[in-house]
């Protein structure tokens, strides 16, 4: 069920009005929440429901042992079965068929012949990232940083509708405690709701949608059909596709989950104004860097040893990240460029006496930064790592080449794209502020001429987001 339908407005509108009207019964809410949170799951396949099933009920029995256990040694058993069962069940579905092909390439080049056998396993929607809420889940009761949620409440967390299938990663901490207080639809902050809808939906069907029909997906599927300038306009399109795509989900997430009476951290802030790649980082998937940083690379010991133990945990954190993205070389490939370059920014930094930055230094910084992940993204969206080679060969011999598929449209939707990445937050909560203050017909007005717009200028159909297949 894709959000920019009309089968998901309906299937919202029924939410919307029996949340609130079942806001005064907090048991009977939860059920009917939980049953809409399978439903909207399973309208892609039914059968997978069950899989969010047995993960909250596994993960809530490890989360109550750990609690309940008197010894370190037993705490850490049952926080070591829960991070085997998560990490095999996402292992299971998303990377049994990579390693099977990447051990048998491997028999094949040692000329030791046989092979593994390989099962088509379909990846179920989303699965990344409810393994990792459960995950937070259940380390932070191991922290004691949370306590035991009741089993419905659990249930319903993990199954919540809005960031199930993309994100935002949101932690027991920041959902759960949003259960049990009282929600009042007066106090709902409407006009930000509307606006992250709204700005989500251009974002994905007039930007995302546009540059992926009319270059993107031609380049990367035919490199060779290209020259330079179009393969570099593309590489620049899809950088601005894939941010389009996925803040989209989280702006439409983020916006439907306020409509609810629920606060969701936010998962971008104008990646590509970056200044370096760890400040990339820092803006880019925030709730995904987050984790990482607080359930990967500080238990990995940060970087609190030496320089060489700190640029190991960056690589491993960035190549296990990679991975995460996706069960393909490319995607290590891309996690280990991240990984290299937060190696070499450290490592520059420590090198070097920090100077006030000036208006080209900026510019420079930013113009570097973009730059390099653009080129990782090659990596990313290419089908396959021979794809990714031959982009970058022609990018780099092919400047005699045509410039026929580069049209005034995709120029126009990546320069204004880049551009709204520096439009202040401050200008955007003006803008809100003014919105809030019209008269509820004028704001029904606006928001109407809104999709009246983003409709006009939309694709035909809607594609399905990127990171649904993560």
């Amino acid at each position: 069920m894709l959000f920019p339908t009309i089968t998901f407005a309906t299937f919202f509108l029924v939410v919307f009005l029996a949340n609130w009207f079942l806001m005064p019964f907090p048991t009977r809410w939860r059920w009917f929440m939980l049953a809409s949170s399978y439903f909207f799951y399973g309208f892609w396949n039914w059968r997978f429901v069950g899989l969010l099933v047995v993960s909250s009920l596994a993960n809530q029995f490890f989360a109550v042992r750990i609690e309940q256990s008197g010894d370190e040694r037993s705490r850490r058993a049952f926080l070591a079965g829960a991070v085997t069962v998560n990490l095999g069940l996402l292992g299971y579905f998303k990377y049994y068929g990579f390693f099977v092909e990447s051990v048998n390439t491997t028999l094949d080049a040692l000329g030791m012949g046989g092979s593994l056998p390989l099962i088509q396993v379909t990846l179920p929607v989303g699965i990344s990232f409810f393994t990792f809420q459960a995950l937070s889940y259940v380390i932070d009761i191991y922290r004691r940083k949370l306590a035991v949620a009741p089993p419905l409440d659990f249930a319903v967390y993990l199954a919540f509708f809005p960031q199930l299938v993309a994100g935002p990663i949101v932690r027991g901490t920041e959902l759960l405690p949003q259960f049990k207080g009282k929600r009042d639809p007066r106090k709902i902050d409407a006009s930000r709701a509307f606006y992250l809808i709204a700005i989500g939906l251009a974002k994905k069907v007039v930007i995302a949608d546009f540059l992926a029909s009319n270059l993107v997906d031609a380049v990367f599927a035919s490199p060779g059909q290209y020259g330079s300038l179009e393969i570099l306009v593309a590489i620049y399109a899809y950088s601005i596709q894939i941010y389009a795509d996925f803040s989209a989900y989280s702006d439409i997430a983020i916006g439907v989950a306020l409509l609810l009476g629920f606060r969701f951290p936010d998962n971008f802030n104008a990646p590509y104004t970056a200044v370096s790649i760890q400040d990339f980082w820092r803006r880019w998937h925030m709730t995904l860097s987050r984790w990482l940083r607080d359930y990967l690379y500080v238990p990995l010991g940060g970087n609190r040893g030496s320089g060489l133990l700190t640029q190991r945990n960056l690589m491993l954190t960035m190549l296990l990240g990679g991975l995460w993205h996706g069960a393909a070389w490319r995607f290590v490939i891309w996690g280990g460029l991240h990984g290299l370059w937060l190696v070499w920014e450290r490592q520059r930094a420590l090198r070097t006496t920090p100077v006030p930055d000036t208006a080209a230094s900026l510019f420079r910084r930013r113009f570097v930064t973009f730059h390099l992940v653009s080129f990782a993204w090659i990596f990313f969206r290419a089908p396959s790592l021979s794809t990714a080679w031959e982009m970058i060969r022609r990018l780099a011999t092919e400047w005699g080449g045509g410039v026929d598929a580069i049209t005034v449209p995709i120029v126009l939707a990546i320069v204004v794209a880049l551009a709204a990445q520096y439009v202040s937050r401050e200008r955007v909560e003006q803008v809100l502020v003014g919105f809030s203050r019209l008269a509820p017909v004028a704001q029904g007005g606006v928001l109407a001429l809104a999709l009246f717009a983003i409709d006009a200028l939309a694709n035909e159909g809607v594609a399905a987001f990127i990171y649904f297949q993560f």
